[in-house]
């Protein structure tokens, strides 16, 4: 099947219509959209970026947090505990990648013990459960490897790591499976109004018809707003910077390990992933670029000066890559959630900086909550609470994996070396509900390409798998976003003469 045939096929099954639309495919939006899902509705979700969670939510530490540091009755703390809990339970059967493994916050100064002192009472009240304040051998007996100036630590034992990507795709592909329609590439572009009541939304695919869009647009939340009539923030981008460290050092650290806080930032951490590597980071600097994605020596030296102060030996050797992630900072510093005082039919989920991850499935859950009593909407019956099995071949046993070849031969051909992908998992990305379409996004859903050689052995043949399981030619699969091919077509030059 050639591109232009897809591409009708897609604008064939556009919808015209929609009770609501949400507009921002990260984790957030995909949790809207799965609450939205057990409602009798026809629910859209569209995303400009070539895949899901590509903004924020594909880039930041990955930790759910307890809940004990947003202040008391804002809506960052009420969020935050309520989606660390919503996290604890949807796992089961949404079956997204997480570890409660707990966070510690060093104090090592008097300064600091009044610091975890004042966090342990806002925990509290927060209603953040079993937090409690442990002795410097406790501390040690947990992180051995931690600085020996350590004198005490806020102990969060509801705290955890996800893999981000992985938790909003779950959460899309569960809305899928219950009837909503998702599609990425498609860029808002402005909405139909009404006496400043919004009645669609139009995108470079076509126009939608809808009763309620949802604004989940990440850092671009404010500009989604102002296109609709509502100038009451705005969103500035704030970059972090992390090091991502190989797997064989993943002993390091047991538990999320954070500094004391500032009014900024949480402090340089240091981290376990949940795949079993460690991160360091992320520093604090507000930008103005909402692209800008730039790693930068002084960031660099910065993060790697702040972890030292709780690992003293960190092993820079085991480095694998640096990134960048951008948390969108709104105006009023608390997350903006509700519905807009100025345009009629808009709900906002907006400025979901940190703690918005551990926030997004009780932000979700709210603003379908909103959205359900705004349009009269009811439970559906037959709603799919469960995501199939989708098996990791590097995680089974022998016996597991002989059981697993003999049902599908392609499990038995392995393409990633490094993280042991098979074809089958590969396979199954890219025909799962909410599929791959291009060579990260392979990686994003699988590994394939994630470990020591960063795809240099796996990355040709997944091009070749993308080609053959979308009908495509090789030249037609991308990196990422347009203009990334990985081959190209053999050109015919003057003379007869052939170039690839």
């Amino acid at each position: 099947m050639t591109a232009d045939n897809r591409e009708k096929l897609a604008v064939q099954d556009w919808p015209g219509r929609a009770d609501v639309v949400i507009v921002g495919g990260g984790i957030v939006g995909c949790a809207a959209a799965m609450f939205l899902s057990r409602y009798k509705a026809t629910v859209v979700m569209v995303e400009q970026a070539t895949d899901l969670a590509m903004g924020t939510t594909k880039a930041n530490s990955g930790i759910i947090h307890a809940g004990f540091d947003a202040p008391p009755g804002s809506m960052k703390a009420r969020m935050n505990v309520r989606g660390n809990r919503l996290y604890h339970e949807l796992q089961p059967a949404l079956k997204y990648e997480v570890n409660f493994l707990g966070s510690l916050v060093v104090a090592k100064s008097d300064d600091d013990l009044k610091t975890l002192e004042g966090l342990l009472d806002r925990g509290r009240q927060n209603g953040v459960p079993d937090i409690t304040i442990i002795d410097r051998e406790r501390v040690l007996s947990r992180e051995p490897n931690l600085s020996r100036d350590v004198r005490a630590g806020l102990w969060a034992p509801t705290a955890g790591v996800i893999w981000p990507f992985g938790a909003a795709l779950a959460m899309a592909e569960n809305a899928v499976r219950n009837g909503v329609k998702v599609f990425t590439g498609c860029r808002l572009e402005g909405f139909m109004l009404d006496r400043r009541k919004i009645c669609g939304v139009r995108t470079n695919k076509g126009d939608i018809a809808c009763k309620l869009v949802i604004n989940a647009a990440g850092r671009w939340a404010d500009e989604v707003s102002r296109w609709a009539g509502d100038d009451s923030f705005s969103i500035t981008p704030r970059r972090g910077e992390y090091i991502l460290f190989d797997k064989s050092v993943g002993s390091l650290v047991n538990s999320v390990l954070f500094p004391t806080p500032t009014k900024v930032s949480k402090g340089i951490l240091v981290s376990p992933t949940v795949h079993g590597n460690i991160f360091i980071g992320p520093n604090a600097e507000n930008i103005t670029d909402k692209d800008d994605l730039s790693t930068t020596a002084p960031g660099m030296e910065e993060i790697i000066s702040g972890a030292r102060k709780l690992i003293p030996d960190l092993p820079l050797a085991a480095a694998i890559t640096q990134f960048v992630g951008l948390r969108p900072v709104a105006s009023g510093d608390d997350f903006i959630i509700g519905p807009s005082a100025l345009v009629g039919g808009l709900v906002q989920a907006a400025g979901i900086q940190s703690p918005g991850l551990a926030s997004a499935p009780a932000i979700g859950e709210l603003v379908s909550e909103i959205a359900a009593e705004r349009l009269g909407l009811v439970r559906k019956p037959g709603y799919v609470e469960e995501n199939p099995d989708r098996p990791a071949f590097a995680e089974l046993d022998s016996r597991q994996r002989q059981e697993l070849i003999a049902r599908n031969p392609l499990y038995g051909r392995i393409i990633c070396r490094c993280e042991t992908v098979s074809e089958g998992e590969i396979v199954a990305a890219i025909h799962s509900p909410v599929g791959a379409r291009t060579v990260d996004g392979v990686k994003r859903r699988t590994r394939a390409g994630m470990g020591r050689c960063q795809g240099g052995f796996c990355g040709p043949r997944v091009v070749g798998i993308l080609a053959r399981e979308l009908g495509l030619p090789l030249d037609a699969i991308v990196k990422e976003g347009p203009g990334s091919q990985l081959f190209f077509a053999r050109q015919t030059l003057r003379g007869g003469e052939s170039h690839e």
